[in-house]
């Protein structure tokens, strides 16, 4: 029994050395942990400074190429309210019929069907140039009605100071700047748009190639609708200022210098 004991005494005194060895590893990676935390913690604030400072960049860079290159801004319409025209001159007139015209402005008949726009005849939006604007409810009839007209009628003065025109105009230039802007916020666009003219392909730009049919000019303009939205949901842009076919207003959102997380 007296053996016995002794070797479990002796057993007993390798595990507690054994146990303090472990104690001193323990407390070495604890040390170490300690120390990579740290690490980390100061990588961390470092690598956020960096994504600011590079925020900041992508910002200047955005509003200095939309201040210069592609502006885009408002443009006031004269247009005058039915409503208030007619109230001028009828005095007799009820404030339900006046209401029923105001509903009516309000009112578009875009691709078979009736949409509400807000802004309806309020105003424009250009690119580049007081002259080239879009329609802000995203009525491009007046480019089918181009296009089909061309069909059937020759001569030069058909495409003299056409409306038609400027909408291709500032679709192309919304494609050369949303591409750009995909550059710059490093930020993939879910749909491909051509703004160049690729020598494999020969493939020209698609609002500045040939005329376009309405199909393919409906799609080209979905596409450059939904990479216009992806770069505002990338940026956190206001979702309440967003419309589907505003293109240059949300175009204008993205990059106006209100928007807080431009260059995120």
């Amino acid at each position: 029994d007296t053996e016995g004991l002794l070797r479990i005494k002796e057993e007993n005194l390798r595990h507690y050395r054994r146990a303090q060895r472990h104690q001193e590893k323990k407390e070495k990676i604890q040390r170490h942990n300690r120390k990579l935390g740290d690490l980390v913690e100061k990588k961390t604030y470092d690598l956020k400074t960096q994504y600011e400072h590079l925020a900041n960049l992508r910002r200047t860079h955005i509003l200095e190429l939309t201040s210069v290159i592609f502006p885009i801004e408002e443009v006031k319409t004269s247009m005058r309210d039915p409503a208030d025209v007619s109230s001028e001159s009828d005095n007799a007139m009820t404030s339900s019929t006046v209401s029923k015209l105001a509903e009516a402005r309000r009112t578009t008949y875009l691709s078979g069907r009736w949409v509400c726009d807000d802004h309806n005849g309020d105003t424009s939006i250009s690119i580049t140039g007081p002259w080239i604007i879009l329609p802000n409810n995203g009525d491009y009839s007046a480019y089918y009605s181009w296009v089909e007209e061309k069909k059937t009628t020759q001569g030069p003065d058909m495409e003299h100071n056409n409306p038609a025109h400027t909408i291709s105009a500032a679709l192309c230039y919304a494609t050369q700047l949303v591409n750009t802007l995909s550059l710059i916020l490093d930020v993939n666009l879910p749909k491909k748009l051509c703004n160049r003219q690729v020598k494999t392909q020969q493939r020209n730009h698609e609002f500045c190639g040939e005329n376009l049919s309405r199909h393919r000019f409906t799609r080209a303009v979905k596409k450059l609708n939904a990479n216009i939205l992806h770069l505002c949901f990338s940026q956190h842009v206001n979702l309440d200022l967003l419309h589907p076919l505003h293109t240059l207003r949300n175009l204008m959102y993205l990059v106006s210098p209100d928007t807080e997380n431009l260059g995120r």
